[in-house]
């Protein structure tokens, strides 16, 4: 019994200080928004298997080659991709649960607000703006012809690997492979379980292409406890789509080489809609009047730049500094917790960055931070 609560005690010490870790990262888990409602605490049907496994605590092997899930995965993977079925079945038996992982996925508690506020503060700190600084200044050359080549400003480049990783100093430490298959075939009991188990079988797809391509073996790959690699934190899927050799260097490594990081960062935004020498976004006003709040109808909108300023502004939108009259927007709400929510009109270039993180506030955290840094090289 002492060694049992001795345990439970050390995994609980774990999930703290690890909870403390993903705070400081808004991008764990790349282009996927997080479910915010109550999980189902019943177990789904659809998670049958072989055999039982442990998975009590992280590093435990569970016998992953038993489940049926992960049989039939290694069968696809053989069919599609000509792995070896022997040598699929090896790196699997090789492969542990992460239980941390299924914690930290498990949706926050409800009844506490939004607050960009609490939120921005995290980000734009003095660790991160100096760190920023120091970055931006070993690597002003690639910042340069990142900007030069894709248009994506230094400062929007220098914002994410700041909010993602301060720099590369926290870049995780989970085996890739363990991370992606746990969540893959043992998400936890949510609404949209089914569809984060697809997303993360995919990465675990990814995750083996990768490491074949690249000639490495997959579980030398190390990142977040959702599978976020290197400065930019991105996916296996991430890198294999959208990750660039700016070094030149004739290979790709975003966990050694910030040079990478920057031009894949760019390539990514590009990639996902931005647009060189367009605005980012509008602070902005709403008609609180009772009877008067048509601007509702634009809440919730999607991640997207889709409605014209004449709309916005007949809906009651006033935007504070007058943009663009032929450009599309959408409207920001920054939540505040109990004090007033913070408004914007937000163009192409910011639903851009959410593609990075699907949220509001990821976005406005990157532009804020990569501002405040480019005002501190200034001084």
């Amino acid at each position: 019994m002492s060694m049992i609560l001795t345990r439970l005690r050390h995994t609980a010490a774990c999930l703290s200080s690890l909870l403390l870790i993903a705070c400081a990262s808004a991008a764990d888990v790349k282009q996927e928004p997080v479910t915010k409602t109550k999980p189902d605490t019943k177990p789904a049907k659809s998670q049958t298997r072989k055999a039982a496994s442990p998975k009590a605590v992280d590093g435990e092997f569970a016998n992953f080659t038993q489940w049926k899930e992960v049989s039939d995965f290694i069968d696809r993977m053989v069919a599609q991709h000509g792995f070896e079925r022997s040598s699929l079945e090896e790196v699997f038996r090789k492969t542990q649960y992460v239980e941390t992982a299924i914690q930290l996925m498990k949706p926050a508690p409800p009844g506490r607000p939004k607050n960009w506020r609490a939120y921005r503060a995290r980000f734009i700190d003095p660790v991160r703006i100096n760190a920023g600084v120091a970055f931006w200044d070993t690597h002003a050359e690639a910042l340069a012809r990142a900007e030069q080549q894709y248009g994506v400003p230094a400062e929007i480049i220098v914002g994410i690997i700041g909010v993602e990783t301060v720099y590369g100093r926290n870049t995780g430490n989970f085996r890739v492979m363990d991370a992606v298959t746990t969540l893959a075939f043992d998400y936890p009991n949510t609404p949209n379980r089914e569809s984060r188990m697809a997303f993360f079988r995919g990465e675990v797809e990814n995750t083996l292409l990768f490491a074949r391509e690249a000639g490495i073996d997959p579980f030398s790959l190390l990142g977040s406890y959702a599978g976020a690699i290197g400065w930019p934190q991105f996916m296996p899927g991430s890198i294999r789509k959208f990750a660039v050799d700016f070094d030149g260097d004739a290979k790709i490594d975003l966990r050694n080489s910030p040079v990478d990081a920057i031009g894949s960062v760019a390539h990514f935004l590009v990639e996902h809609g931005w647009k060189p020498g367009e605005p980012i976004a509008f602070p902005a006003t709403v008609s609180e009047t009772e009877g008067n709040r048509g601007w509702n109808i634009f809440i919730g909108q999607g991640l997207e730049a889709k409605f014209s300023l004449d709309e916005l502004k007949a809906a009651g939108v006033s935007p504070n500094v007058e943009p663009p009259a032929d450009m599309k927007y959408g409207l920001v709400d920054l939540q505040n917790g109990g004090e007033p929510t913070e408004y914007w009109l937000g163009a192409g270039n910011f639903f851009a960055i959410t593609k990075y993180n699907r949220s509001f506030f990821y976005a406005m955290s990157v532009v804020d931070l990569g501002r405040a840094v480019r005002t501190a090289r200034t001084r």
